[in-house]
């Protein structure tokens, strides 16, 4: 369970009953079959290569894993066979998959759909982050809002931030709003094909606070039964509107029935849109999309359960609720309705949701989650090919948003499997510390600051200093040289793996358009501690193990940084499983490629063409082919936080953010300017990279072999540059 999924991960319901939907007059045509398809009535709808392809399906996992977290153990795929055996035997699995940073829920998904890195759809920290105010002082964030909704900040403090949450160009005096991040579903809409959104981070509302005023209007009636639920003491009357308006919609072709006024429709406003975006509309919420895609009762999961909440109320059940057979029935049914166009969130399976216990690889609650899990795929594909969509005419997209770091003992017996032994642990729990205690009385500094909590807490400090500020240099010495005594081992444990103070995080793609949401410094933390800024002293423990909790992620360790991805369709390559490095960056460009579809924006990913079958390739790619793979594996290389330019510069940054003394700050300076030249050069090799690759995916571009060579050559001298000094000082 991803610890802000208690907090702040979108706690929803649904709607009222069959019945309220008939008074209501919202119930639309007689439901289909099983074995029928209505087509998408907005449009043809028709991608791909001689419009081959008929339907995308896209499945996000919350952090489950294809590899094993402990050897005895299958992994979470190895016990999902019907998944597992669909992508093999039919596609690729890419098992060297990564996250940008931070690897967190948000922060991942979020650059999966656009195909950018943090730093340019403006969401670097997650699940939730700070921002300054004019004071100095921070407040909350939420990094789960809808596309176009301002920074959610559910708390009292004022001012709010204004700026877009999914930001991508800066504030201004004029335009305190910045510029609109580029929206994932506009390349579908405009080609005629409806999109829905199955819990799919911010494509849907995410909460009632922010996202119903921004979408429905402040004075709407969905913004008045807000109100007016939540001044009920019935926490089922409470739940009512989140369950009515919050993780589920669908974004429609113009000219789509699906979206009519007498389906309560809403325009689909995107103000940014490059191209601009006029006409279109959307359903946004369980209340009006069910009784479309299920007008004969409430949707079903794929065991025939209708789904409904923790309290009872009918819908939405909540986004840790939302489990493969939810999951995977929302999909089906929008898909059998004229919605060729899916995107699905499943939650994960290493919790017993909604509110826990963790459990450890094999226990038997976990093993149990992903038999049904199985069982659900097995299901959902039956299904599916009941329907006619199958592998000849849909693109299917499975991944993980990051893998996490197992926090506990050795299970019991020794060598159980989970399968047929089941696993115990008598020992489980991320560890849990306090920074400002920590600091205080190993180090004696108390400077102000408050933090987002996690593995890699990021720090903001009270004032806002610049990089060079004495204070600030001294805290960051400081977090380099913390200790504690690990509850789990009995060793004494240096708590920093690495430290990235601003000149790092624009390296690494965190840095937000936003500046008032950047942190003055990220630790990466030791992947067992999960870490947070409460009193200035350790009269209580400072570290205490978290029995609730027992996955980490957020920090760079190759258990959280290396997923998956999995792709089957017309046009992908029967490869089974594959090694090409990639990142979530990547996954966009290449999907696009696939259906023969365009983004209003440079990727930042590239697309994976070996994944391609070759005769579904543009001439531009074939002809240069060994040069462009070169050229995109440099291009990786070079500019994905987590390839050998980023993690070797993580070393240089560390050393410079730990060296020196108030007298002498040499090191430091030397090595920072060092590292914004690298980042410069870096950014300009990479702009002209992605531009070749760009224009010979999508363009046609044919490439100038001279000029590809030398950008090789050049970026080949920039990783020796930076490998050696970070050998120099490491």
């Amino acid at each position: 369970m991803d610890r802000m999924a208690l907090v702040w991960r979108r706690p929803v319901v649904r709607i009222a009953a069959a019945a309220l939907l008939v008074l209501l007059g919202l119930a639309g045509a007689a439901q289909l079959s099983l074995g029928q398809v209505k087509a998408a009535d907005g449009g043809s709808c028709t991608l791909g290569s001689n419009g081959q392809i008929q339907h995308v399906i896209y499945i996000q996992f919350d952090n489950t894993h294809f590899t094993r977290d402990n050897p005895n153990v299958p992994s979470d795929l190895e016990q999902m066979p019907h998944l597992l055996n669909f992508i093999q035997n039919n596609g690729v699995l890419d098992d060297n998959q990564h996250t940008p940073l931070i690897a967190h829920t948000a922060t991942d998904i979020l650059t999966s759909l656009t195909g950018r890195y943090p730093s340019n759809h403006g969401v670097p920290i997650s699940n939730s982050y700070r921002y300054f105010k004019p004071d100095g002082t921070s407040s909350l964030g939420v990094s789960f809002a809808y596309w176009t909704s301002p920074v959610f900040d559910p708390t009292p403090s004022t001012p709010k931030d204004p700026a877009y949450n999914m930001i991508s160009g800066a504030p201004t005096v004029s335009n305190p709003k910045g510029t609109n991040t580029p929206a994932p579903w506009v390349p579908y809409t405009r080609a005629g094909c409806n999109f829905g959104a199955v819990a799919t981070a911010n494509t849907i509302l995410e909460n009632t606070g922010i996202d119903v005023p921004t979408v429905f209007g402040a004075n709407s009636p969905e913004a008045q039964e807000v109100q007016q639920d939540g001044q009920s003491t019935d926490p089922k009357v409470q739940a009512q509107p989140q369950a009515d308006f919050v993780g589920i919609g669908v974004h429609c072709a113009q000219g789509s029935a699906i979206c009519s006024d007498a389906n309560h429709a809403r325009p689909d406003l995107l103000p940014d849109e490059p191209g601009s975006y006029t006409g279109f509309n959307g359903l946004f919420g369980a209340k009006y999309v069910d009784p479309v895609i299920s007008p004969n009762g409430p949707v079903t999961d794929m065991n025939g359960n209708s789904i409904q909440d923790p309290h009872g109320n009918l819908g939405f059940p909540g986004f840790d609720g939302m489990s493969a057979a939810v999951s995977l029935g929302y999909v089906a049914q929008m898909q059998e309705q004229g919605v060729p166009v899916t995107y699905a969130y499943i939650s994960d399976a290493h919790d017993a949701h909604p509110n826990g216990p963790a459990y450890g690889p094999g226990q038997a609650g976990y093993v149990s989650a992903l038999q049904a899990y199985d069982q659900a795929f097995g299901k959902f594909f039956d299904r599916l090919a009941k329907d006619g969509i199958n592998k000849s005419n849909t693109l299917f997209v499975f991944t993980a948003d990051e893998g996490d770091h197992f926090v506990g003992g050795a299970p019991s017996p020794a060598g159980c499997n989970g399968v047929t032994v089941p696993c115990t642990y008598s020992q489980i729990g991320e560890l849990n510390g306090n920074l400002a205690g920590l600091l205080a009385t190993e180090e004696g500094i108390t400077t102000p600051f408050t933090v987002h909590s996690d593995s890699a807490p990021n720090f903001y400090v009270t004032g806002d200093p610049s990089q060079t500020d004495p204070t600030l240099r001294t805290l960051e010495r400081g977090v380099g040289n913390l200790t504690a005594v690990n509850l789990l081992t009995g060793n004494t444990d240096t708590l920093t793996n690495f430290l990235a103070d601003q000149t790092e995080q624009t390296l690494l793609h965190m840095m937000s358009a936003d500046t008032a949401r950047n942190p003055n410094f990220t630790m990466f933390a030791l992947p067992d501690y999960f870490l947070f800024a409460g009193a200035r002293n350790c009269n209580s423990p400072c570290v205490t193990e978290q029995p609730g909790f027992a996955w980490n992620h957020g920090d760079v360790s190759p258990d959280i940084n290396t997923t998956w991805l999995g792709m089957v369709g017309p046009g992908i390559a029967h490869l089974g499983v594959n090694h090409t490095w990639a990142d979530h960056t990547d996954t966009r460009p290449t999907m696009m490629a696939v259906l023969h579809l365009t983004d209003d924006y440079t990727h930042d990913g590239r697309v994976l063409f070996d994944l391609i079958e070759t005769s579904q390739l543009p001439q531009s790619l074939r002809a240069h082919q060994e040069t462009l793979r070169r050229l995109a594996e440099i291009y990786k290389e070079i500019n994905a936080p987590l390839n050998q330019l980023g993690l070797d510069s993580l070393v240089i940054s560390t050393k410079a953010v730990e060296s020196g003394n108030a007298a002498d700050d040499s090191t430091y300076t030397n090595l920072e300017n060092q590292l914004a030249q690298f980042t410069t050069t870096r950014d300009n090799l990479a702009s002209q990279m992605i531009a070749m690759l760009e224009g010979a995916a999508f363009n046609g571009h044919a490439i100038n072999e001279g000029a590809a060579k030398q950008l090789i050559s050049q970026a080949q001298q920039l990783l020796e540059q930076v490998h050696h000094l970070a050998e120099s000082v490491g």
